[in-house]
């Protein structure tokens, strides 16, 4: 059990990054050390902001002997899956290199370092997943996640690593998910198509965090599937949408992957499987009805 200690987390700007940075502050003790690529933090927490880039290894080997962390939570990643495809250098430094950096500054302190990881390691064609399955990506991000979650395994540092689906929620200046886009798209009475053949579970980013947190104070290892309680559709996750928000399902229209020309190929039956993660860490994850009442209140709707 880790109850004070020094937590240096990177990507704090991120969606998943400020769910964390507000999840700690208001429910810990430790001491916190936010970092993320921009100036200034978009999040205001008492705690210390510096700015990095964890692509830069002497950067994060500085910052990492100054501050002494005990835990380092990996908050940041390159998640465009069609841009991964087509900037594949700059999916890998940020996806793998960076966490090679990590695990170089977690060995000058004995640090953990716990990272966040994807459905898109599994090829999608037999999910959902438990955290036994072995991976098969079909996208150059999933084998960039892939790989960084092999570094951390083969390097003999402690870890956690979590995997998450479809991450949605809101934040300051955060690049819209998936359930931002549709919200802003629907409510504007704009016509969506969403996909009926991709399935999996969605999770918003509280949960997440919420996670993240009792891994963290309880110091688990090994791997966690993290996610939304209901497997279903992307369209029957938009249906939801519009129950909850009180759109016009008329404006949603059901088509294929197919149909969309994407650069980057989808897990389409996906999915992951949470036993482990509800028994161990005593968590009852939320569906996605839940999820998108939480994120009406946040929205103010």
């Amino acid at each position: 059990m880790i109850e004070k200690g020094k937590i240096l987390i990177t990507g704090s700007n991120g969606l998943l990054g400020q769910a964390v940075s507000s999840v700690f502050s208001r429910e810990s003790d430790f001491r916190l050390l936010l970092t993320s690529f921009e100036d200034k933090p978009f999040l205001d927490v008492k705690s210390k902001y510096r700015k990095l880039d964890i692509t830069n290894k002497e950067d994060v080997k500085r910052i990492a002997s100054e501050f002494k962390p005990d835990v380092i939570i990996n908050c940041a990643a390159f998640t465009d899956v069609d841009r991964c495809e087509s900037e594949r250098e700059a999916c890998w430094k940020l996806n793998v290199d960076a966490v090679k950096n990590l695990i170089i500054a977690s060995r000058i302190n004995n640090s953990k370092i716990i990272h966040i990881s994807t459905d898109y390691i599994f090829d999608g064609k037999n999910g959902p997943y438990d955290e036994l399955r072995t991976p098969n990506p079909v996208s150059f991000y999933g084998r960039s996640k892939l790989a960084g979650e092999n570094a951390l395994t083969l390097s003999g540092v402690d870890y956690a690593i979590l995997r998450t689906i479809v991450l949605y929620g809101f934040g300051k200046k955060v690049k819209p998910n998936f359930a931002l886009w549709l919200i802003d798209k629907l409510k504007n009475n704009e016509p969506v198509n969403i996909v009926t053949d991709q399935t999996g579970n969605a999770t918003i980013s509280d949960d997440l965090a919420y996670a993240i947190l009792k891994v963290t104070e309880n110091d688990f290892k090994g791997v966690y599937n993290i996610a939304g309680k209901d497997i279903i559709s992307r369209y029957d996750f938009a249906m939801n949408v519009c129950e909850v928000f009180g759109f016009n399902k008329a404006l949603v229209h059901p088509i294929l992957t197919s149909d969309l020309n994407q650069p980057a190929p989808r897990p389409l039956k996906s999915g992951l499987i949470t036993l482990k993660a509800e028994s161990e860490l005593g968590i009852n994850f939320m569906d996605s009805k839940e999820g998108l009442q939480v994120l009406k209140y946040q929205l103010g709707e």
